[in-house]
């Protein structure tokens, strides 16, 4: 059955308001190019109204005041009313950004997992620390955790509900109240995040979401009620945010773009990394900010790894993404598909080999936003096509001499988010991750740890998600100090 969502409301303080602004954004399926829903622009009336509903709800300690126990109680319930929509939300998504169903099946469950890791750490949260006076032994301060105030959370379009999740789950047992602004392209999928907020008990406030565009973004990141911005995007427009919350003195976690590298040493199996490639290099179509994209190969070995790569590639399928078998669907949009058909075309221009790929539409798709999952050989680093996020499916494999030349290599680029190396020899590969410029980094396999802090260095970002250590964005540190 076709989804229909056409929509002129927005979620405040606690209900479906109407929109005060007019403007509408017209949702396309990238699969199928037909127009399938809308949803409202908000404008600065919009946008004004839910940082109030959020600010109330904050001040009238409905959640912030309640103790992180009761908090984790009922995110719990949340985490169960997710699940339980599952379904729903896994064909919304696939219908808005043309994830395959067998990645976005499990968004539901993945988010739900990620408020019952934040729901754990109650106690984490409510636990004052209490510390002597150095050469002052009767005196001490209790150290404590207070939830920051209201909270503007920014998600891209390529795991939407996921990536508002990885903040909203530790804004929530932090005691914050929160706007969510989605992207232009998914604005749908969260109506049935707020369905089962609403069916867990969340109280009126607590959650806001408004619709729009990176104009309404602007506009909630530099509202004066605002006490906390965490975005998730490109680099420019985190560039953006971070200059708007700097004049106001306002603290922001950025999560923004990458150009990861896969370092295969000559020990690595080939077929083991081969059989892993697309969830490490590939994963959504190529839509992942941390896919190693580009896979560095010793030129001792360098044909078998291109040939490797391009095979793998080549075999895998691509086409509807409804159909469980497909593992490549289409770009999110009709832009970002010009931006990956423009990369490939600039590849070629370089004087990169197209070892598979290339240039028009997938034999036997007709329409949809689609492009050709693309390798290239014979790149050089400084290639644009090596230094630029593509953010499609497009791979470029490059030599390397050595081990030097191969941590040179990847850490001649703007970015640091993420990374993997492949060998036979693990203890080998974790001292050499310990010198590349990144984040964190796989060693024959990638997958981040929800337990462990997710972050970028270099252009990749500002600030962590993931862990324990994302709490602390979300809370000011009070120290009070007291005599025995």
């Amino acid at each position: 059955m076709k989804l229909q969502e056409f929509h002129d409301d927005l979620f405040i303080g606690g209900q479906w308001v109407k929109a005060h602004s007019t403007e509408r954004n017209r949702v396309a399926n990238p699969a199928t190019e037909e127009i399938w829903g809308e949803v409202p622009v908000g404008d600065e009336a919009d946008a004004d109204a839910a940082v109030k509903a959020a600010r109330a709800a904050f001040k009238s300690g409905v959640w912030s005041e309640i103790g992180a126990a009761k908090r984790a109680e009922i995110m719990l319930k949340f985490a169960d009313e997710l699940t339980a929509r599952g379904d729903a939300m896994g064909r919304m998504i696939t219908t808005e950004n043309g994830t395959p169903i067998s990645e976005s099946s499990s968004a539901a469950s993945h988010s739900a997992g990620i408020l019952r890791y934040y729901a754990s750490l109650a106690d984490y949260v409510d636990q004052d620390d209490r510390r002597d006076f150095p050469g002052s032994p009767n005196k001490y301060t209790v150290v404590r955790r207070e939830p920051r105030g209201v909270c503007v959370l920014i998600a891209p379009w390529n795991f939407p509900l996921t990536l508002v999740m990885v903040k909203l789950a530790p804004a929530l047992i932090a005691g914050c109240t929160v706007v969510i602004k989605p992207a232009s392209e998914t604005p749908l999928d969260l109506r049935v995040l707020i369905e089962a907020s609403v069916a867990a008990g969340i109280p009126a406030g607590v959650i806001n979401l408004v619709t729009g565009n990176a104009k309404t973004g602007g506009l909630l990141v530099q509202h004066p009620l605002v006490a906390k911005v965490a975005f998730t995007g490109s680099t420019g427009a985190g560039r953006t945010i971070a200059e708007q919350a700097a004049r106001l003195l306002r603290p922001v976690t950025l999560e923004l773009g990458g150009k990861s590298a896969s370092i295969i040493l000559p020990d690595a199996k080939l077929e083991d990394f081969a059989s892993i490639l697309n969830r490490t290099c590939l994963r959504n179509t190529g839509q992942t900010c941390y896919n190693s994209t580009r896979i560095l190969a010793p030129k001792s070995i360098y044909k078998d790894v291109v040939d490797a790569v391009a095979a793998t590639v080549a075999a895998t399928k691509i086409g509807d993404p409804f159909d469980p078998a497909t593992v490549y669907g289409p770009s999110a949009s009709s832009r970002q598909r010009d931006t990956v058909a423009e990369y490939i075309r600039i590849g070629i221009a370089e004087g990169a080999q197209v070892a598979v790929g290339g240039e028009g539409m997938p034999e036997g798709i007709e329409r949809g936003f689609y492009v050709k999952p693309t390798v290239f050989a014979n790149v050089d680093n400084s290639m644009r096509i090596a230094q630029e996020e593509i953010f499609g499916p497009v791979l470029v494999v490059i030599p390397f001499e050595d081990e030097d030349d191969a941590v040179r290599i990847a850490n001649d680029s703007a970015f640091g988010l993420g990374g993997s190396i492949f060998t036979s020899d693990p203890d080998r590969a974790e001292k050499l991750a310990h010198r590349i410029e990144t984040g964190s980094v796989g060693i024959n396999f990638y997958g981040s740890n929800l337990a462990a802090p997710f972050g970028g260095w270099k252009d990749s970002g500002m600030g962590m998600e993931y862990g324990p250590e994302a709490i602390g964005a979300y809370v000011r540190m009070k120290s009070i100090h007291r005599e025995r």
